[in-house]
């Protein structure tokens, strides 16, 4: 593991344009397609394990706190994000929240408790049927999605009044694919101080996982918010991580066009409908939209950075 010492000697913020403009280079910038299915994602795994622990570590700290409490589904996001932050601050600085609901896959609480025991980290578990059922009783039409969102939420909700509870800060677990394609609930799964997972893709997770050693039934778990009972991403987004990470790539990362992509031999219904899910939900990766009145508004004229004054 990364060794608090080692971290402790990082600046992130002198390391991180340097870093991140070596893994660009070395295995990102040169992997423009010719033709379909021939985007490469794979990086530079050291390089990368090393940015995004000092950047837990250093964005923690900088802000005064030295603790992190993290909600562990059981699945692979809020595994690799325990991970980071144990390497990054220690095991006695990491504290995990499993928050199952009744319909919830057994899976989910033992797969999440492997992880707190191979990182020998704090654990508590709090259910959130009593809470869920109290209010859907009153509301016994609502749909999955509503129900869904309401179970995020929930369970953020615990997570940042653990934080006042454990002096910490609420670490995030939404990889890029997620907040990209809208696949998450606002202030919900989407809501933390920090995500190290946040630029990463969803096949990114996975290999970098797989090089830091994550158990393999969470690696090659099917991708699951287990929100309702048979719930998988992939079913309910209708295409596969592997073949959308691509296009998003190639969207976001390299600015090509829809119609470029196109032409290159990806499905036309398939490259407009992940565009169009990205423009839909932009106003889920903004702050609240505020009215102008005065000379300097919040989010359009007075805007600094999060750590100003530290």
């Amino acid at each position: 593991m990364f060794v608090n010492e080692i971290v402790s000697r990082l600046n992130y913020n002198l390391i991180s344009e340097k870093l991140q403009s070596l893994i660009r280079m070395l295995n990102m910038e040169d992997k423009i397609p010719k033709s379909v299915k021939k985007v490469d994602l794979s990086m530079c795994n050291e390089g990368v394990h090393k940015l995004l622990t000092a950047f837990i570590y250093q964005e923690t700290r900088k802000i005064g706190f030295n603790r992190v409490v993290i909600g562990v589904s059981g699945g692979i996001d809020s595994a690799l994000s325990s991970y980071l932050a144990v390497d990054a601050l220690g095991k006695e600085n990491v504290v995990a929240y499993l928050m199952p609901y009744r319909e919830s896959s057994s899976s989910s609480v033992t797969d999440g408790l492997a992880v707190c025991d191979a990182l020998d980290i704090e654990r508590h578990i709090i259910e959130i049927s009593p809470m869920i059922d109290s209010y859907f009783d009153k509301f016994p039409d609502a749909d999955n999605n509503r129900r869904g969102n309401k179970m995020a939420r929930e369970r953020m909700s615990i997570l940042y009044d653990q934080s006042v509870k454990q002096n910490a800060l609420v670490l995030g677990t939404s990889n890029k694919s997620e907040l990209l394609l809208g696949y998450s609930t606002l202030f919900g799964d989407m809501a933390s101080a920090i995500n190290p997972l946040g630029d990463l893709y969803k096949t990114q997770v996975s290999e970098l996982s797989k090089y830091i050693s994550l158990p393999e039934t969470v690696v090659n778990k099917i991708p699951s918010a287990d929100l309702w009972e048979g719930q998988t991403d992939e079913a309910e987004l209708g295409f596969t991580y592997f073949d959308v990470d691509e296009i998003l790539y190639l969207l976001v990362d390299r600015r090509y066009r829809a119609s470029e992509i196109i032409k290159l031999g990806y499905d036309e219904k398939f490259v407009n409908r992940v565009y169009e899910m990205i423009k839909n939900s932009q106003f889920k990766r903004t702050i609240p939209v505020i009215a102008k009145l005065s000379h300097r508004t919040i989010g359009k004229d007075f805007r600094y950075l999060r750590d100003w004054g530290k």
